[in-house]
């Protein structure tokens, strides 16, 4: 515990050592929950599978000693192999999302900002569909997630730099260029749909750009994972720089940092996870908007704080929307991105009137 000396020498406790400590506690009970979310994501579904046979299977497959196999192999099948790959991709998805989220809101000093309002998934969907449609290999089993990183990063540099006029961006002026930008990368994208020979691909892709999480085994799944991780990482390595940028442009010059050099280095990482997490699981939206807003409500805008809280409730939230996907309508199944935009609207639709009322209130005074 930090503390201060009085002048009788002795110490007193600061209020750091008060606020780590909930802090602390809260990324503890967000793992639980992280971990009871995909317990309940493995266990749910058409075919119900006890908890206690859920973790029974995982700790086989992982090699521990279990005394005697209450679960047929119909069983074991469908939870290790249908939905584990399923359910973690969702709680990478979602944690990659809410951090990509998290930081371009203060990238560009924006609380609208996500990769899906802002056309980024839309750049990212194009340049992997371009693969499917053209069937270029140029990387091999990599292709679809570089391409995917190319139309991402594209997409958001023409966002950023439509949006900037005389140095200076204004919540309105962004958010109409990504949702102008988005919609002419998807004129596109379905033109390429609509003009090609591949009808049995055209209709699975049309499928997959409502974001669903189906399609992933475990040989795809490490790469999501890994980007997610190392994104995670490389973010919070520069969490100060982030936090610089809340005071403005010109006071995080005056700290030091060259903002302009790091403002392209992140659209660059920040593109990349958009890139590989669209390529996995198709353009889902409203995560990155809603998630770091929530966050910033129990841990203030610290970003050391706010992105590892963002990625554990970002997790949580994605595992849950795919559970309610895959239950609610039984047998059919709901594209995760159609609840992830049901909840993400009225949200996006609030912080715009609270934003409004805002400024009317610095008008007035």
């Amino acid at each position: 515990m930090e503390g201060r000396k009085t002048p009788e020498g002795r110490k007193t406790a600061t209020p750091t050592g008060h606020r780590r400590a909930p802090f602390a506690s809260g990324l503890v009970a967000l793992t639980l929950l992280l971990v009871a979310s995909v317990t309940a994501g493995l266990a749910m579904g058409s075919v119900h599978v006890p908890a206690g046979q859920v973790w029974g299977m995982v700790t086989h497959a992982l090699g521990a000693d279990w005394p005697e196999s209450d679960w047929s192999r119909a069983r074991e099948t469908i939870v290790l192999d249908v939905r584990a790959p399923r359910v973690l991709l969702g709680a990478v998805t979602g944690a990659g999302l809410a951090v990509v989220g998290t930081a371009l809101q203060a990238l560009v000093r924006n609380p609208l900002a996500e990769p899906y309002l802002l056309g980024v998934s839309s750049g990212a969907s194009l340049g992997a569909v371009s693969v499917i449609v053209f069937g270029v290999s140029f990387l091999g089993p990599l292709s679809l997630s570089g391409a995917a990183f190319a139309g991402a990063l594209g997409a958001l540099v023409l966002v950023y730099a439509t949006a900037r006029t005389a140095g200076r961006i204004t919540s309105t002026r962004l958010v109409l260029s990504g949702v102008a930008i988005a919609a002419v990368l998807t004129a596109v994208l379905d033109l390429l749909l609509l003009t090609t020979d591949r009808g049995n691909e055209a209709r699975a892709v049309l499928a997959w750009t409502l974001g669903g999480l189906g399609g992933v085994d475990w040989g795809t799944l490490w790469l999501p994972a890994m980007a997610v991780l190392l994104g995670i990482g490389a973010l919070l390595v520069q969490s100060r720089n982030l936090n610089l940028l809340l005071a403005g442009e010109e006071a995080a010059s005056t700290m030091g940092l060259d903002v302009a050099r790091f403002r392209a280095r992140m659209f660059v990482l920040l593109s990349l996870i958009t890139g590989v997490l669209v390529a996995a699981a198709g353009p889902i939206g409203f995560v990155g908007l809603m998630l770091p807003h929530m966050v910033r409500l129990f841990v203030g805008g610290d970003h050391r704080r706010v992105l590892p809280t963002a990625a554990l409730a970002g997790g949580v939230f994605l595992v849950w929307a795919d559970i309610a996907a895959r239950t609610v309508a039984a047998p059919l199944e709901i594209p995760v991105g159609v609840l992830t935009a049901l909840c993400g609207g009225p949200f996006f639709l609030w912080l715009m009137r609270r934003d409004a009322r805002r400024g009317t209130e610095r008008g007035v005074a």
